[in-house]
């Protein structure tokens, strides 16, 4: 099977070296798709100059657009049978992609999140969230998520989605921001797709670390599942 992995870039000058190479050397065939948000700390040129003819398509926004309108800029892209999201820092591992294709491939399931706080011995660890109010926030978050749109899901909103191809290229995305996790979460709902989830290893980084998520972001969320649910 073949996994496309998809990389929205906005300047990860600290982290896009070593992500960038963990995600190469994982022992999976794979396409690899960056998409730099227009960077202006270095990223852009560390990217062209030493992995522009190790990955399999760069694309180059010359504005600032959002992690939503970077990975809408790279679905038309996609040629794996399923397709997953990548962050740019180290939060996330690319060692677990294995984890996720032997989960579809043996359960055959169509869309399959990795959840944060999902644990074999326990329902919740948040032990590597970098601060008390994000844990908080993303369970609020969920929650009205799971409520609108009538899912089971313990982590909407982590980077760690992976999507049949077909599914993930069928869907018209609009949102340019982090609003593209309830937008997507939604429009699955609606196509009345289950999603799974399984546990993943997790570290969250702080503001300080290049964080960019804020507060306001959890506001828009709300108003995009609202948005997608009931005025589609």
């Amino acid at each position: 099977m073949k996994l496309t992995v998809i990389i929205p870039v906005y300047n990860e000058i600290n982290s896009i070296e070593i992500l960038l190479n963990k995600v190469l050397e994982v022992p999976i065939n794979k396409q690899i798709i960056v998409v730099d948000d227009c960077s202006t700390d270095g990223t852009r040129n560390k990217i062209i100059n030493d992995y522009k003819n190790r990955i399999d398509k760069l694309i180059l926004h010359e504005t600032n657009q959002g992690k939503g309108a970077a990975i809408r800029s790279a679905q038309k892209y996609v040629n794996g049978e399923y397709v997953i999201i990548q962050d740019a820092d180290l939060e996330y591992d690319p060692n677990q992609y294995p984890l996720f294709i032997d989960e579809v491939v043996k359960k055959n399931y169509q869309v399959l999140y990795g959840s944060r706080v999902l644990k074999k011995d326990k329902l919740y660890n948040v032990q590597n969230f970098s601060h008390k109010v994000r844990i908080w926030g993303n369970s609020i978050l969920t929650f009205v998520s799971n409520v609108i749109n009538k899912q089971n899901l313990t982590d909407a909103h982590t980077c760690y989605k992976m999507f049949e191809a077909n599914i993930f290229k069928s869907i018209s995305l609009k949102e340019n921001g982090f609003a593209f996790c309830p937008e997507i979460n939604t429009k699955i709902s609606n196509m009345e797709i289950d999603i799974f989830e399984i546990p993943i290893n997790y570290q969250g980084r702080t503001y300080k670390e290049g964080k960019k998520i804020k507060a306001v972001d959890g506001l828009i969320a709300i108003i995009a599942i609202i948005k997608y649910k009931y005025f589609k």
